[in-house]
């Protein structure tokens, strides 16, 4: 990556210097940048929309309620009647959905240059988290309906924390047993860009016996990194897209802000701040469900311990969801800005951190207004991040100066 350096003149000025990575994103490359971030505004309502429309018509077409009677014919266990539930549940809402699952994760991908896959490939992925999605939602179904048969007055409060667990679990045993199921991981070589990551993490006493490497370019240009797990499934993480389309500055940037994030402990603290959340939706679904089912009976649902209540319980909380993506999004957000401190604390690679901002912008809008960013943003915005780069800059760099970045840099 070519950087020219130039002279200052009146010491380091932090709006000409984030204003010169700005300014390499213009015309139509900005206005594509927007387009796909600000559909992706609509794309939570519509989500949620397509979502309560499937839920409904397994509803009003008594699905739901013949799934649950044939899962009784098969087992007389009735704690295992919501798993054998959740095969037909998964599938077919998974089906009804495909159409909307192909245009937003296939064919807008692909219509903004975002997608390496083609539909096969593409597939066969969504194949494997159609597996993994009957498993997982047996699983929960069996602990979730367990709770409501047990604490029939105040189980949402149990309900939240059996999805507590569900999350912290699931975040121990994703690095290693669901993330190689799509990907291909290889050890990264060694040489001066390991040593530094190595370097890096033993600052942040994180292990780092092993540095994997991911083939994420079979799928998209997205560069990502990630320091994941927790205990014994750490692992540090960067997808090759990182590997191959940055300089060593950059990806130093971005493996210390993803350290930051195991140092602060932000994988606890984002299951308890969403805990919360789980609570408040299930507090919303626990009041609302009831009256629901007892106002449509021709559904065939008994009450909401009633596997086939599924539905119906799935449906409020997706527009719960969407009614607290903003709230979401401002507790992902607040971390980000964290990790981002850390990150350049610890790498002290300001201009390589605002290299990787600017990239980002393939897929997030640059420089958004501070409403908008606050609700739709569950990232600090590339602006925001330059900027926040070049403060730094001036705050701790002896003598910065001024550089200029390569106008070919979101070329490459």
């Amino acid at each position: 990556m070519t950087i020219l350096a130039a002279l200052t003149q009146g010491g380091f000025d932090v709006d000409q210097a984030t204003r010169a990575y700005l300014n390499l994103l213009q015309g139509p490359a900005r206005a594509k940048s927007d387009a796909y971030f600000e559909g992706g505004y609509w794309l939570v309502l519509w989500d949620a929309a397509a979502g309560v429309l499937v839920f409904g018509i397994a509803l009003a077409t008594g699905w739901s309620a013949r799934w649950r009677a044939w899962a009784e014919r098969v087992t007389k266990r009735r704690w295992l009647v919501p798993a054998l539930y959740a095969l037909p549940y998964t599938v077919v809402t998974a089906l009804l959905l495909l159409p909307w699952t192909i245009y937003e994760g296939f064919v807008r991908e692909r219509q903004y240059g975002l997608m390496n896959q083609s539909l096969a490939a593409w597939g066969l992925d969504q194949g494997k988290a159609l597996g993994i999605a009957v498993v997982t939602t047996a699983i929960l179904f069996v602990a979730v309906f367990a709770v409501i048969r047990r604490f029939p007055r105040g189980w949402w409060g149990w309900g939240a924390g059996v999805m507590i667990v569900f999350v912290a679990v699931g975040a121990l045993i994703a690095p290693v047993f669901i993330a190689p199921l799509f990907n291909h991981y290889t050890e990264m070589p060694q040489g001066p860009l390991r040593t530094r990551i190595e370097a890096l993490a033993a600052a942040s006493h994180i292990p780092a016996e092993h540095i994997w490497v991911s083939d994420a370019s079979r799928q998209s240009k997205r560069i990502s990194a990630n320091v994941s797990g927790f205990g014994p499934t750490v692992r540090i993480t960067l997808n090759d897209n990182l590997l191959h389309r940055t300089g060593p500055d950059e990806v130093a940037a971005v493996m210390g802000h993803e350290m930051g994030h195991y140092v602060l402990g932000h994988v606890y603290r984002l299951i308890a701040a969403f805990g919360v959340l789980f609570l408040l939706i299930f507090f919303v679904v626990s009041r609302a469900a009831p009256a629901l089912i007892r106002r449509n009976p021709r559904w065939g649902v008994r009450d909401v311990a009633d596997p086939a209540a599924a539905p119906v319980l799935m449906g409020l909380a997706a527009v719960a969801g969407m009614i607290l993506t903003p709230v979401q999004n401002t507790i992902i957000r607040v971390h980000e800005q964290a990790a981002d401190t850390y990150g350049l604390d610890h790498a002290r690679e300001p201009d390589g951190f605002a290299k990787t901002a600017m990239r980002l912008s393939e897929y997030r809008k640059i420089a958004p207004g501070p409403v908008e960013e606050a609700l739709f943003f569950d990232h600090p915005s590339g602006a925001t991040r330059v900027r926040h780069a070049m403060q730094w800059k001036k705050d701790h760099v002896p003598g910065a100066t001024m550089v200029t970045p390569d106008p070919h840099l979101l070329d490459k």
